[in-house]
């Protein structure tokens, strides 16, 4: 069985914008989708949806526990059932943590992914944290991250 640290993706991104600005960029479906995902959806209230078509058949969702803007994002992550059928991640089985932390006129991002069931679904998830969250680091500062390559299948 996998220790509790190896089934938890931990990162730490610094940001050159706003608290209030990188909140937008959680929150708000239209600009969550220019940094990840094709389509989103998003009732950011405890107990509303989250739910992101991330790529082609591949869809994550879960709920919001806890919204404190522009601070501390808490909701729910899996992976709704898809082509390959169900995921060892289900909807609702993970739980995500973002915690915004004004630095000057930056940012300090801290992202915390938990109650992943193996340290394989965690070092999955953390290669995917790791393209998201550069993705949200560009889009936060006015950079185009520019089409994300895993849309047309290119995961490296």
């Amino acid at each position: 069985m996998a220790s509790v640290a190896e089934t938890v993706v931990q990162r730490r991104v610094e940001i050159d914008a706003s608290p209030a600005t990188v909140w937008e960029f959680l929150v708000d479906p239209e600009k969550a989708t220019r940094w990840m995902g094709q389509k989103a959806w998003f009732d950011a209230r405890p107990g509303g949806e989250y739910r992101v078509d991330v790529i082609p058949g591949n869809t994550a969702s879960g709920e919001f526990v806890e919204v404190d803007p522009p601070r501390r994002l808490v909701f729910t992550w899996g992976w709704e059932p898809g082509p390959n059928g169900a995921n060892p991640v289900p909807p609702g089985s993970s739980t995500i943590e973002i915690e915004l932390e004004s630095d000057g006129e930056g940012t300090i991002l801290h992202f915390v992914h938990r109650d992943l069931p193996t340290a394989e679904a965690a070092a999955s998830h953390g290669h995917g944290w790791d393209h998201y969250l550069e993705r949200l680091q560009a889009v936060s500062v006015g950079r185009d991250p520019g089409v994300d390559p895993w849309l047309s299948g290119e995961m490296n």
